[in-house]
């Protein structure tokens, strides 16, 4: 064990600190603040709504694709600043357009002076809306411990005097001088400290008219005008109480007054309530005001000030100043609650008994739909409407999306093996409860209404992941569905039901996988326990989704589990085939090109290089007919017209991309895969069967040939070091597959 120096160790980590602390220019008086302000306007002298949007910029973006194209991601949804140490990961998946709307919304706010709407996240239970808040208050607090996002408050400081009797306003002591500050005093020299627990900008303290000039001459070289708070703010009542009694007794000179300024910078903190508050929807007023002359503890205060009436603002909205406000499920409130606030947000304060209390925040608010329709119900709800922004929350139709949540967020959390497509699965099962079949009549393109339609789930799930279009179409059919795959996902819906505003949510998804995982009587989490959950979930129905009416394969929750079952298998036959060696992509891709190449010369009556011999030779006419017998063609000379008439399009619509065989012929190729693989069946199964031998725990593989074992090892490699499974899983995922595709 290595032996610690603790003297030592804790003079280097108070060492650090104390650097740490001068650096972040911790504490300052009001002229120091005032040299950070002239060198750095922008950066100190935002409000809320302006820090939040500078939040968004700091942490950057990226370009992500998506079948519709290239859309803006912000950073600071993937958490880059936080260490998970290989643990949950709560990062925001998906939801770009989310993450825009809100960062345009900021930009309104900027341009307005502030932030004057409340931004109403809605969707359905569990569709990441407190996700999305909670990424905002994360990364306000990072920002906030950088240099860029650096914030400030201030407090009132009344120092000791030099015969132990506190000096305040007292004549009769030794005033500060012009530009001296009580600021840096040690604490021994301090009698007391009043801190603005609503954060105010030490700006305030100056007179409106020449703050003002201040802020022209600061925003001068700036396309943008200042901040509302700042160019038409006020101090609250108590520190305008002190201000006012400081310049009574300083006979009105201001430096003396903002002697007693301390300056000192905060960091915004959600474990704190700091800036970044989250309020339930529980009845309770959340802003209230308190008298402080009363509280012993402030005796030392000079006899100027103990002569007013003090009081200071506390709660929610008090905590929340200078950053975020959350109210979670703000609609479960009675209307009576809560519309203070809509009136709060158009005027920039919230009346308290005593005083008003400004408001410097973002006001970010979550509901489900049910509320929010009733809601907009209410006789009132269009007179508050202006007052919103409306934020529609869905649930993640992109099964590659969902998946990413339960592998950064459930899988940590599993203490056993994770058999190979697992959380895959239960994404793509997920994602089918949430797509609905889509309305023609909603298209302008009446041809891409009508293929929109006709897709089914899976069809159209495969779209919305990957952008992959149905073999069974024809190229012009092809062609016009993957160009509108936007206006698919895009597509108008009546604002309570909308494709992803039903279905099952991740927190279901989180406990079938949990329950799942915790089986005493499996070895791993496979996607047979699943299955086993979800057809048990189903057979409740004790969700509205598994209650809705299915409309041509849609909304049909039991169906989804056997679909996904021929789904996993599909996977699992796939990886199987290529671990053999026996039935390979590139083996039947190879030989309809070769046939292709074939076909065209014969047509054109031509011979053709063969690189082996190096000679020129006819076409390969056995070739040709053994192709075209596997893909059922019956006048061979037709048919290869046809076909070379579709590859000369396709050259002429793409002439700088090779040939795509798997997107011009997708039965052609589907045919040539499935003819492959009955030549090898048996030997497929064969395979299979023996590597069953060498995974089940209570043999050892003795039974096998020498070539059976090597060609069994072999494909048990493959399996498990390129696909991840495991003796325990693949012996699942074999068993399975040989009893429902071999028998």
């Amino acid at each position: 064990m290595t032996e610690i120096d603790v003297g030592e160790e804790l003079a280097r980590v108070g060492d650090a600190v104390a650097r740490r602390f001068d650096a972040q220019k911790r504490v300052l008086g009001f002229g120091e603040f005032l040299g950070l302000v002239a060198d750095h306007p922008w950066r100190h002298t935002r409000d809320a709504a302006r820090y939040l949007r500078d939040c968004f910029d700091h942490w950057g973006t990226e370009r992500v694709e998506r079948p519709w194209g290239k859309v803006t991601r912000y950073k600071l949804f993937d958490l880059p600043f936080a260490d998970t140490d290989g643990r949950r990961n709560d990062r925001l998946v998906g939801h770009e357009d989310l993450q825009r709307r809100v960062y345009r919304a900021l930009g309104s706010f900027q341009r307005e002076g502030r932030a004057n709407r409340l931004l109403l996240l809605h969707g359905p239970n569990g569709s990441a809306k407190s996700t999305f808040a909670a990424c905002l208050m994360a990364g306000l607090e990072a920002y906030s411990q950088t240099e860029e996002g650096a914030l400030y408050r201030f407090s009132w400081v009344f120092p000791r005097g030099t015969d132990g009797k506190g000096i305040g306003f007292s004549t009769a002591g030794a005033p500060p001088a012009a530009g001296d500050t009580y600021a840096h005093l040690p604490e021994e020299r301090i009698d007391a400290k009043l801190p603005s627990e609503i954060r105010e900008h030490p700006l305030l303290l100056l007179p409106t008219h020449e703050r003002r000039e201040l802020l022209r001459k600061l925003y001068a070289k700036v396309d943008i005008a200042p901040p509302d708070w700042l160019w038409n703010g006020e101090l609250g009542h108590k520190n305008r109480q002190i201000y006012e009694a400081l310049l009574t007794a300083y006979r009105g000179n201001l430096q003396r007054a903002l002697a007693h300024v301390q300056v000192e910078r905060f960091y915004i903190s959600r474990r704190y309530r700091v800036g970044a508050v989250t309020i339930g929807p529980q009845m309770a007023v959340d802003a209230r005001e308190r008298q402080i002359t009363a509280d012993r503890s402030l005796g030392a205060l000079p006899a100027s000030l103990s002569a007013l009436t003090l009081f200071e603002s506390y709660g929610e909205l008090v905590d929340a100043e200078s950053g975020v406000v959350e109210y979670s499920d703000l609609l479960k409130r009675p209307l009576d609650a809560w519309k203070y606030l809509l009136l709060a947000i158009e005027s920039g304060d919230v009346a308290l008994p005593f005083s008003n209390l400004p408001i410097n925040s973002v006001m970010v608010a979550s509901s489900n739909e049910l509320h929010l329709e009733a809601f907009r119900q209410h006789p009132e709800y269009h007179s508050f409407q202006g007052r919103l922004v409306l934020l529609r929350v869905p649930y993640l139709r992109d099964h590659r999306q969902e998946q990413g949540i339960y592998d950064a967020q459930i899988v940590p959390q599993v203490r056993r093996h994770v058999a190979p497509h697992v959380t895959h699965l239960a994404a793509l099962w997920a994602v089918l409860t949430r797509l609905q079949r889509a309305h023609p009549a909603a298209y302008a393109d009446r041809e891409l209404g009508k293929l929109a339609a006709d897709l089914s789930p899976q069809e159209k799930a495969d779209l919305y992941a990957d952008g992959t279009v149905p073999r069974r179409l024809d190229g012009d059919e092809s062609k016009t569905l993957a160009e509108g795959i936007g206006a698919i996902f895009a597509e108008r819906s009546s604002p309570a039901d909308y494709e992803g505003g039903f279905g099952a949510s991740p927190r279901e998804m989180r406990m079938v996988l949990l329950d799942a995982a915790s089986d005493p009587d499996e070895r791993c989490l496979s996607p047979v326990s699943l299955f086993d959950r979800l057809q048990k979930l189903c057979e409740r129905g004790e969700y509205a989704f598994t209650k809705m009416e299915t409309d041509r394969g849609y909304h049909d929750a039991a169906g989804f589990v056997k679909r996904v079952r021929d789904h996993w298998m599909d996977l699992v036959d796939d990886e199987l085939r290529g671990a053999t060696g026996l039935v390979e992509e590139t083996q039947y891709l190879d030989l309809f090109d070769r046939y292709v190449s074939h076909a065209s010369h014969a047509l054109k009556g031509e011979r053709l290089f063969n690189p082996v011999t190096g000679k020129h030779e006819e076409p390969d006419h056995d070739l040709m007919r053994n192709v075209e017998g596997m893909l059922g063609a019956r006048d061979h000379d037709s048919f290869r017209r046809d076909l070379m008439s579709a590859v000369a399009n396709w050259a002429i619509e793409n002439p700088d991309e090779k040939v795509e065989y798997q997107r011009l012929f997708p039965r052609y190729v589907e045919k040539l895969e499935e003819a492959y693989f009955e030549q090898h069946k048996a030997q497929i199964e064969a395979i299979a069967r023996d590597v069953l031998v060498l995974v089940d725990p209570g043999e050892d593989g003795g039974s096998l040939s020498d070539d059976a074992r090597v060609q069994a090892l072999a494909t048990r490699k493959i399996m498990e070091e390129e696909h991840g499974y495991e003796a325990s899983s693949l012996q699942i995922a074999l068993t399975e597959l040989l009893r429902t595709r071999y028998r």
